[in-house]
């Protein structure tokens, strides 16, 4: 390179920089300090938001919805790897048949395979009297009156042989059994073989039936004096004295205050949500399944006209 050429790239260097400017400030630090306390003052207040109370994902109704997934209140009995495996295997069980909402108090139409039967299958109408045992040994009783004789049905709700369960009245009742239809009059557990189904709008509360049933004349099945029922007109119509004095001996009127009885005979509430938040996405799934199929049942495609 040249001597004459490296002179000239020098020049134009110095031309094409860019000059440094620096200002300096007249102001001294008071007067700094001030203008950011105005600043202050000009602004508004910033209001802390409130925090955001979220919806439990998991509904309230799920422990009466579904009772069985709740392990026996019996510390003795209870294996935590035992009851996991069957909410497991009752998950699976829920995937093959569809086990809809009921109550004690409910009717319902249980068909089952039968090997003995003409179509090899049966099937039984009757009001449930009792829903009791957790897991997979869950079962509930139905009763119905044919031919002017009561005849009770013991069904286990995850049992293999049982095809469908159809909810012919959802309803609930004052109390948490109903075996004392076993001493009331027939006309109160007598149901046709051919009822059809009555249906709820979706999203309706449960309806509770404050029947209360009459009983037949004495000797019982139990002493249902003594058990403080809600359902029943005409306990004392058949009552002694000497009946009224024995249940006012067996009465304990404390026990509604006793914390500690509750406490074991209940499952805590931490734990029942630790474990519906284990099984809530799969009956969640299995709920839209329903609702679908329940859309598809109701839907009568028009007939074109000729």
């Amino acid at each position: 390179m040249n001597l004459s050429t490296r002179v000239m790239l020098n020049r134009l260097t110095q031309q094409c920089a860019y000059k440094r400017i620096v200002t300096f400030s007249t102001k001294t630090a008071e007067h700094v300090i001030e203008n950011q306390k105005e600043q202050k003052k000009e602004a508004p207040p910033t209001t802390p938001t409130p925090p955001v109370n979220r919806k439990p994902i998991i509904p309230a109704n799920y422990r009466f919805v579904y009772p069985e997934f709740l392990p026996d209140p019996n510390v003795e009995w209870r294996n935590l790897v035992r009851e996991k495996l069957e909410r497991l295997d009752m998950l699976d069980r829920r995937k093959q048949i569809d086990l809809p909402e009921f109550y004690v108090g409910s009717v319902l139409a249980v068909t089952s395979s039968d090997p003995h039967a003409a179509g090899k299958t049966s099937r039984f109408v009757g009001i449930c009297i009792n829903r009791d045992r957790c897991g997979l040994r869950a079962r509930f009783i139905l009763r119905n009156v044919i031919d002017h004789q009561g005849m009770e049905v013991v069904y286990e709700l995850y049992d293999p042989t049982i095809l469908k369960i159809e909810v012919l009245r959802l309803e609930k009742r004052l109390d948490d059994s109903l075996f004392y239809l076993r001493d009331a009059l027939p006309e109160y557990s007598t149901f046709d073989e051919n009822m059809e189904a009555e249906s709820l709008e979706e999203g309706a509360p449960v309806p509770v039936n404050d029947i209360k049933v009459v009983l037949r004349p004495r000797p019982w099945l139990e002493r249902w004096e003594r058990q403080n029922l809600r359902g029943v007109a005409n306990i004392d119509e058949y009552l002694k004295d000497k009946h009224r004095l024995s249940s006012a001996k067996v009465q304990k009127p404390w026990e509604k205050y006793d914390m500690m009885k509750d406490y074991r005979s209940s499952i805590p509430e931490e734990e029942q949500t630790e474990i519906f938040a284990e099984v809530h996405t799969e009956l969640h799934a299995l709920e839209l399944q329903r609702k679908r199929n329940k859309r598809k049942r109701t839907f009568i495609k028009p007939k074109q006209l000729a």
